[in-house]
């Protein structure tokens, strides 16, 4: 594995893979890898010959300096893991990399970003949209990877790269969970032990939901129910739980052929934690 923390080489080198007529895949982290990430770079080295690891904490998408402070960081362990995965490169710049100057540039995504995520999160995917541009501007990838965990972001990206133009494929990769249903995150590290049992509670939430969308109860009681659920553990208080339409995140008002993104948000002590589930209604 190949590893670069400056912009330059990075490009310098992926410029001769191209001439090569190798094909480039992008997975863009913030580290602490685990497995979630690992299908990500799974699925690249399936379809490319060079897979590109970033690894970079992101300080513009976060509304919560505390937050960023208390990120997992450990960058040598997540070398360790990419080179065993035969990750070809690594690209984990510094923010002076990133940033040499303040970033102007806006994005403004209308009505989709401004709920879920979005409302919750004001700035977030501005923050997000900016540094996944600078990263398919640097690699320029033929394919990039993304978690469908954070769905919001990944329609976000894909109305950016159908906006401006990006030459590039995006492909969305299903959640992993461990056995008990909790979605793989790099946040879960922060949970206590007592947050950590209760935590599978979210995806309890979302397949009760799911049944009862599909027995035709309704979204109004399918929302009901997840209330109801989430309000057994006083560890947990939900953020927000919505019914959308998968594909462009649009509310939806029943669930005749539609495919359906059920979407949630908790917080766990000061953990924050989002989930979601599709279905076919």
């Amino acid at each position: 594995m190949i590893t670069f923390d400056r912009v330059k080489p990075l490009t310098k080198y992926l410029f001769q893979q191209k001439v090569a007529h190798k094909t480039i895949g992008l997975v863009p982290t913030m580290g602490a890898l685990h497995q979630g990430h690992f299908s990500l770079i799974a699925a690249s080295q399936k379809q490319n010959d060079i897979t590109v690891c970033s690894i970079y904490v992101n300080p513009t998408q976060f509304n919560q300096i505390s937050d960023l402070k208390k990120y997992p960081r450990n960058l040598a362990e997540d070398k360790t893991k990419l080179r065993s995965l035969g990750c070809d490169v690594l690209f984990c710049p510094s923010d002076q990399e990133m940033y040499p100057q303040p970033t102007e540039l806006k994005f403004d995504f209308g009505s989709l970003a401004s709920h879920m995520e979005g409302k919750h999160r004001p700035g977030h995917f501005n923050g997000v949209a900016t540094v996944v541009a600078k990263l398919f501007n640097q690699v320029k990838p033929d394919r990039a990877y993304f978690g469908q965990k954070d769905l919001q972001q990944y329609v976000i990206i894909q109305q950016m790269v159908r906006d401006l133009g990006f030459s590039l494929t995006l492909q969305q990769v299903p959640i992993i969970r461990e056995t008990d249903g909790l979605a793989l995150s790099s946040r879960n590290q922060r949970l206590t032990r007592k947050q950590r049992q209760v935590a599978p509670q979210l995806y309890q939430g979302l397949k009760l939901a799911a049944m009862q969308m599909k027995e035709g109860a309704g979204i109004p009681k399918a929302r009901r129910k997840v209330r109801d659920h989430m309000k057994k553990f006083r560890e947990i208080e939900l953020e927000y739980f919505q019914i959308v339409n998968a594909d462009n995140l649009h509310p939806i008002n029943g669930c005749e052929n539609n495919k359906v993104a059920l979407c949630m948000a908790a917080y766990l002590g000061k953990v924050r934690l989002i989930d979601n589930l599709i279905i076919i209604c």
